[in-house]
């Protein structure tokens, strides 16, 4: 019986956990990471923020910034970011690293770089012609999938 009790709470616990696990709340832009910030007015500077977010969930807070023209951009707690997303124009230089633009360019040298997603072992890639590309953290290319 003793067990089941304890079971029952480690439950409802779990379940309260999960209730408050996935908040989204609106923040203005100088409530981001310091690194988000610096990002935004680097790379994105005269883009008009639609909306600005922090995510809570069980790993921790993300960002999330998107912009009026569709662009968006995911940052880690710490402000570094982890995706952007170009909705009609390229990902804007100094993002993708060299060694990804110069294979890109060597081997699909009409193509945008639309998407890019970087996280603890990969760093993944959307082109405007529909190519989907994988790199290892040491820019060597590691899956090609076409959409």
């Amino acid at each position: 019986m003793k067990k089941y009790i304890i079971l029952a709470i480690a439950a409802l616990s779990l379940g309260i956990t999960a209730v408050h696990a996935d908040d989204d709340r609106a923040i203005s832009v100088n409530q981001l990471p310091k690194p988000a910030q610096e990002f935004i007015q680097k790379f994105f500077p005269k883009q008009k923020v639609a909306l600005a977010k922090e995510e809570t969930d069980f790993l921790g807070k993300s960002y999330e910034v998107m912009f009026v023209d569709g662009n968006k951009v995911e940052f880690t707690r710490s402000g570094e970011w982890k995706e952007v997303k170009c909705r009609f124009s390229a990902v804007p230089d100094g993002i993708v690293p060299a060694q990804i633009v110069k294979y890109v360019g060597d081997n699909y040298p009409d193509a945008k770089i639309l998407e890019i997603d970087r996280d603890k072992r990969d760093i993944e890639l959307k082109l405007d012609n529909r190519v989907e590309l994988a790199f290892d953290l040491q820019y060597n290319i590691i899956d090609i999938d076409m959409d």
